[in-house]
């Protein structure tokens, strides 16, 4: 099911081994925002051969090329999702590593406002926030 990221690849003339094939398919299927070595991970369930070197180059490829998008959450770690996903941000859990996304009206608002007030038009942003739970209290 990796449709749209063999779609952008063709659309930008990448040329698709089967490796980098796999490699679309697991990204395409992340429901998380893994990172190179988690895709090794799951790539290598698929074919074994496959290396961990092909799967930094092939992630580089896509970033290059528009079709990923990579963050950095503070962890150390370059973290990957597809760059035509629908706008989110990004509540980052620090004790876990847990990424949260999520979609606020008032906070898409609220940066639209500033930005006006400051003569511009947002063209694009991210936001990222770190936290950590709220304890509850036992009753």
């Amino acid at each position: 099911m990796a449709g749209k990221i063999l779609e952008k690849c063709a659309e930008r003339g990448l040329r698709m081994t089967e490796q980098r094939r796999i490699i679309a398919t697991v990204l395409e299927e992340a429901t998380d925002h893994p990172d190179a070595e988690e895709l090794y991970a799951r790539a290598l369930k698929i074919d074994p051969k496959i290396s961990l070197a092909t799967v930094y180059r092939t992630v580089k490829l896509f970033e290059d090329n528009g079709i990923l998008d990579k963050h950095e959450f503070g962890d150390g770690r370059a973290r990957y999702e597809h760059a035509d996903r629908e706008h989110h941000d990004h509540l980052i859990d620090i004790t876990t590593g847990e990424v949260i996304e999520f979609v606020d009206p008032e906070i898409e608002a609220l940066q639209e406002k500033i930005a006006r007030k400051l003569g511009y038009r947002i063209t694009g942003h991210r936001l990222e926030l770190y936290g950590i739970p709220i304890k509850k209290e036992k009753k």
